[in-house]
């Protein structure tokens, strides 16, 4: 779209949804909801403000000490000189050249972790995965900090990739409308959660559904420390975090001594059960875990464990297990229990019954759709094997050649000498963000993409101005969706920003690479090409998709893929007949006990779901961290992104803290008072909020506030990864345990 006077007003997609935009002059004016949306998301709002924020990053820059001495030590304090982009093209060049010579693609890591664009051709973990690949490959990494731990631990309990199951395969919301009787939410459904999802999210309908829920009275328990975890008219049981395998492990041992466990499906469909069923009555270690062995630790009363119980087997319950719990230290065990204890039910493979997983982490879950293929920028081959999970990258840098554990492997950490990054904020993301700075100065050298000075583009080596998708066109899809969009170039792209396509493309030519990354085509013609095979793939499913130009002057289109009746439940042909239908697992069962995890010898994950007590949780407070800390995923945007432009708004930043008041009165704290949340590992600054809502010993600080300057004692904005720790999971999975944090509050 040219620059001129004329007001117009286009549709186009982001990962939260679609909106309108206005433009005038070059310029985004405006963002509304999008018409069909019946709960459309408020993040767009922001949207003008953040695109044309002073924070963009203008020009080609490189860090002064790094240009003029390879200085490593300035990240993040240094200042950065504006190039031209051949010199600045030029000089990356030479030293990623540089690097491949003298320590080869195995010291190069290709990060891109996080959500970037929605389009699917300026996918920016596609585009700097192809780069790198194109020129010989590089260290990449394994899961998401989202799902890391149980894309692990799953496929040895149910043997199926964990994620396909939890977005193509689980029950829809209608069969639950339909069947379900029961709903018992490990974590909650978090509408607020559920207005983002991967690719984007049309129609926000959660909170329908939960309404649909109340009028057929079916019974909805949300199980965690805040109220606000799931729709106000859920009932709420307020555990402590941490404790939910200890409350699983009660729950099964009703059943099992109250006679209520389904043995026949457990002989059927499981194996390892009398291994487990050892340790739950406490033959292997004395301890019975019992509703009163339970209690005291999770933080509620022996009845109300052995009436819930009583009521999961009386009833068609559906369990639902939050992706918030496998982040946290031992977060294996609460997803391989929630399957031992919906085995125990013996309802895994009824509609609405069984076993859930991430329903309401992101919106597409609970949708059923016939899932259409293509529209995916191919990546090419990695010739590079090292991968590492993707929450140890703190644990790479620090420590090379190091041998570290991960899912019955043991291999040392590779030495990293290039980090290329384009697409997303580790200072978001990671744990203990002050030992992740310490870090970050170990590599050689650090290249970001990136449109705002975001705290990782102000840690870099040499910074490209990236482009944002509304200054570029595209397509919108997802397969949680059934709505297809053009994303037309809105405005045209800010300062000297280009598209990564075209820097990576740049980059290439000059390592002799370029006809192997862009395989002779410039981005509009890539585009037009994927949409081909889009059409195609689409044909062979007999789903009708208008041609490029037709989607083009249409804007968006709704395509006929929704599956308005009951979906076929995952495991049902599995539950009819498991010896015709058999899972993936060794025994082709549901692995209770898993002889390939026990083979394992780890301490920290045992053959069968166990509880294990996190280093820090309400039961290891101390006099100087006695609370426990949770930090939610925000609601005003999606993880980072448009912060810059939110931290304007009054009262916004400081990230506000939610408290009890039983914990507020004693520290003399009051709604809107500044706080010091602080540890051993770090502290940041806080805006209280009092309520009644969230346990007695918790509080909640929402993700997403910018990494502020390590050089001070207090983190500015409120990040709480510099109050997280570092640490796997487990070393069977190594995923992250941001939810294992102890703190304390003081007013400032």
């Amino acid at each position: 779209m040219a620059d001129g006077p004329l007001k117009e007003t286009k549709v186009t997609s982001s990962h939260w949804g679609a909106f309108e935009v206005d433009v005038e002059g070059g310029r985004i004016t405006a963002a509304r909801p999008f018409a069909p949306d019946p709960h459309p998301s408020a993040i767009p709002d922001i949207l003008p403000a953040a695109i044309h924020h002073r924070s963009r990053v203008a020009r080609p820059s490189i860090r002064r000490g790094w240009l003029e001495r390879r200085d490593r030590q300035g990240r993040g304090s240094d200042e950065f000189i504006a190039l031209p982009w051949d010199e600045a093209l030029d000089i990356a060049a030479e030293e990623i050249a540089r690097i491949r010579r003298t320590h080869g693609n195995e010291a190069i890591f290709g990060g891109s972790y996080g959500w970037s664009s929605a389009g699917r051709f300026h996918h920016a973990q596609s585009q700097v995965h192809r780069f790198l690949n194109s020129i010989g490959g590089y260290v990449a990494s394994f899961g998401s900090y989202s799902t890391g731990c149980a894309q692990s631990i799953m496929p040895h309990v149910f043997g199926v990739n964990f994620l396909t199951m939890l977005y193509e395969h689980q029950d829809g919301w209608h069969t639950l409308a339909e069947h379900t009787e029961t709903l018992v939410m490990f974590g909650g459904i978090n509408p607020k959660n559920a207005q983002v999802s991967m690719g984007g999210i049309t129609e926000h309908d959660t909170r329908t559904w939960f309404d649909r829920f109340a009028e057929k009275d079916m019974h909805c328990l949300n199980i965690g420390p805040q109220r606000s975890d799931a729709p106000e008219n859920c009932a709420w049981l307020p555990l402590k975090p941490a404790t939910d395998t200890a409350l699983m492990l009660a729950l099964a041992h009703v059943l099992e001594t109250e006679g209520l466990t389904d043995h026949a499906f457990l002989a059927r469909c499981t194996v390892g059960f009398d291994r487990f069923r050892r340790y739950l009555m406490g033959e292997t270690d004395g301890i019975p875990k019992s509703p009163d062995w339970a209690a005291p630790i999770c933080g509620t009363d022996p009845e109300t464990i052995r009436s819930l119980a009583r009521r999961m087997a009386a009833t068609r319950t559906l369990i639902t297990v939050a992706w918030s719990l496998q982040r946290a230290e031992h977060g294996e065990q609460p997803y391989w229990m929630s399957a031992t204890l919906a085995a125990m039910l013996g309802q895994i493979g009824l509609p609405g019954g069984g076993i859930g997983y991430g329903y309401g982490a992101i919106g597409g879950v609970g949708k059923s759709f016939l899932g259409l293929r293509g529209m995916t920028f191919p990546q090419l081959d990695n010739p590079v094997r090292k991968v590492i999970p993707v929450a140890r990258i703190g644990d790479m840098l620090r420590n090379p050649g190091a041998l570290y554990d991960f899912n019955g492997r043991r291999e040392p950490y590779p030495d990293i000498r290039l980090i290329c990054w384009a697409g997303g904020n580790p200072y978001h993301h990671h744990q203990d963000l002050n030992a992740l700075h310490e870090a970050w100065q170990k590599p050689e050298t650090i290249l970001v993409n990136e449109p705002w000075w975001t705290a990782t583009a102000k840690r870099a080596d040499i910074v490209f101005p990236a482009t944002t998708p509304y200054e570029r066109e595209d397509i919108g899809r997802s397969n949680l969706d059934d709505y297809l969009f053009h994303m037309p170039a809105l405005i045209p792209p800010q300062g000297e920003a280009r598209d990564d396509y075209d820097i990576f493309a740049g980059l290439a030519a000059r390592l002799g690479a370029g006809e192997v990354f862009t395989g002779g085509k410039t981005s509009a013609e890539w585009i037009p090409e994927l949409y081909a095979e889009y059409r195609r793939l689409a044909a062979e499913e007999g789903i009708e998709v208008p041609d490029l130009d037709e989607l083009r002057g249409r804007n968006w289109v709704k395509l006929p893929i929704r599956r308005d009746g009951p979906n076929r439940t995952l495991f049902a042909p599995f539950r009819e007949d498991p010896d015709a239908a058999p899972l993936g697992t060794p025994s082709g069962r549901i692995e209770i006990f898993s002889e390939t995890v026990a083979g394992f010898g780890y301490d920290d994950c045992p053959g069968h779901p166990v509880w294990l007590p996190p280093a820090e949780w309400l039961g290891a407070a101390t006099e100087a961290a006695p609370l426990h800390l949770v930090s939610p995923q925000p609601g005003d945007k999606l993880h980072s992104q448009l912060e810059s432009a939110l931290a304007d708004l009054p009262g916004v930043r400081p990230a506000t803290l939610v408290i009890h008041p039983d914990d507020a009165a004693p520290r003399g704290i009051a709604t809107g008072d500044l706080l010091r949340v602080h540890n051993a590992r770090g502290a940041c600054r806080a805006r209280a909020a009092l309520s009644d809502g969230i346990r007695p010993g918790v509080v909640a600080l929402p993700t997403g506030a910018w990494y502020g300057d390590p050089g001070g004692n207090i983190d500015p904005d409120g990040n709480p990864n510099v109050l997280t720790r570092d640490v796997g999971t487990s070393r069977l999975a190594q995923g992250s345990s941001a939810h294992t944090a102890l703190v304390e509050v003081a007013k400032l």
